[in-house]
């Protein structure tokens, strides 16, 4: 009899599509809102997530277990909704590389201008032609530079984050040293971290995936819950970590280059006294990027491999690596978004396949003559409304703060 897979095992898959650069621009994204509301808002966006990929679960149970996001949308919502789904899924696939590249570009400028001064625009280059061969390459490549990154990611955070909570002035964490400031009024603030948030829990692709390891809905609605869970422990640290370390008022230049990270880890930098901190916070970050560009652009790439039917050659995979990387990085030499801006986007274009769809699905799911037999997430039409609701919300936050209609932090 062949062995069960952990619930550990599928949580960990879970914990670390979620967790990438996207993190990075937590910190910033909630420094208007600041310590306790920016807790809530994260924890709140956990909570919705969690119960959106339960929700695609609950929709998965009437295909076989290698049916995918694709088969149920096209079968249950018809086929407009499912290529409104394809176009957000591309677009926040083409928006995260476009933000990735945008930020390593910065961070290599900033690393190495102590030496020699190159345009950041240039870096950015260097950056995707070196990185995107290993995703031309082969997926195996990919596969095994990950798997490095993701022990190096989680070696650096560990030391960095010790290094910052070691630091920890409750007084800047709780803002007390900013009580002379006029905008003390948090909680307008939270809304603004929404879109940031909820694309830190982007695990939904992944949804069928575990519903295949496992072989059954329980444990893989199991390792989803341990998944986020662990992802949002970990934001939570390195959110407290940089505002206990950072005061709300040093945000403001930050903001003002609309959160590039460069500006972020220059502002760090400046209240951290350890180089040895110093370093490896900066290691984090490009390890972060790097890791999270060549997984996104895996996605990407696969994507549209199948998408214009591009064969497994050299030729072919060189059209999926042309029109997989090469569009964002033109637009971000070109056009060049500060990160918080970029990924806010990928936040409210994810609204629609994190939360809309999945609500949707059950929902038609349910109206099936067997949809009420097998597993089914508790809290009836509240759950799925709760779902929705949240993604259109979340959405309506980016583009209302886009167009200054909602408060918007400033530092």
């Amino acid at each position: 009899m062949s062995k069960q897979p952990s619930i550990f095992g599928g949580a960990a898959i879970i914990a670390s599509v979620c967790i990438g650069a996207g993190m990075l621009g937590l910190p910033t994204s909630g420094a208007g809102a600041w310590t306790v509301w920016s807790t809530i808002a994260i924890t709140l966006t956990m909570v919705v997530m969690t119960l959106s990929g339960w929700l695609l679960l609950e929709a998965y149970k009437h295909y076989d277990t290698r049916a995918s996001f694709n088969t149920a949308t096209k079968n249950l919502l018809g086929s407009g909704a499912n290529i409104i789904n394809n176009i957000s899924v591309y677009f926040v696939g083409g928006i995260l590389l476009y933000a990735y590249t945008t930020a390593s570009g910065n961070i290599l400028s900033g690393l190495t201008e102590s030496f020699f001064t190159l345009d950041s625009r240039y870096w950015s280059i260097l950056f995707v032609l070196v990185f995107s061969f290993l995703v031309w390459h082969s997926t195996r490549v990919v596969d095994r530079i990950s798997v490095l990154l993701v022990i190096f990611m989680a070696l650096t955070f560990i030391f960095s984050t010790f290094g910052l909570t070691a630091n920890i002035d409750i007084n800047t964490l709780l803002d007390k040293t900013n009580l002379g400031s006029n905008d003390t009024n948090y909680g307008i603030y939270a809304m603004g971290l929404l879109p940031v948030a909820l694309t830190s829990f982007g695990y939904h692709h992944s949804v069928a995936t575990m519903r295949a390891y496992y072989g059954e809905e329980r444990k893989a609605k199991l390792a989803i819950l341990v998944g986020t869970g662990i992802a949002l422990a970990i934001y939570l640290l390195w959110v407290l970590s940089i505002f206990g370390n950072l005061p709300r008022d040093q945000f403001a230049p930050i903001i003002a280059e609309d959160g590039n990270l460069d500006v972020l880890l220059a502002a760090l930098n400046s209240v951290i006294e350890s180089e040895s901190v110093k370093h490896t916070l900066n290691a984090f970050s490009i390890a972060a990027i790097l890791s999270s560009f060549i997984g996104v652009g895996l996605g990407v790439f696969d994507f549209l491999a199948d998408f214009f039917k591009f064969d497994n050659t050299k030729s072919g995979r060189a059209k999926s690596w042309a029109v997989t990387f090469l569009p964002p990085l033109v637009l971000s030499v070109l056009f060049p978004l500060g990160f918080l801006k970029a990924i806010g986007y990928a936040g409210a274009a994810a609204t629609i396949w994190t939360c809309i769809i999945p609500g949707l699905l059950a929902y038609k799911s349910r109206k099936l003559p067997d949809g009420e037999k097998g597993f089914k997430v508790a809290g009836g039409m509240f759950t799925i409304v709760l779902v929705i609701v949240f993604g259109i919300v979340t959405a309506l936050f980016h583009f209302l703060s886009m167009f200054n209609v909602l408060p918007v932090f400033k530092g």
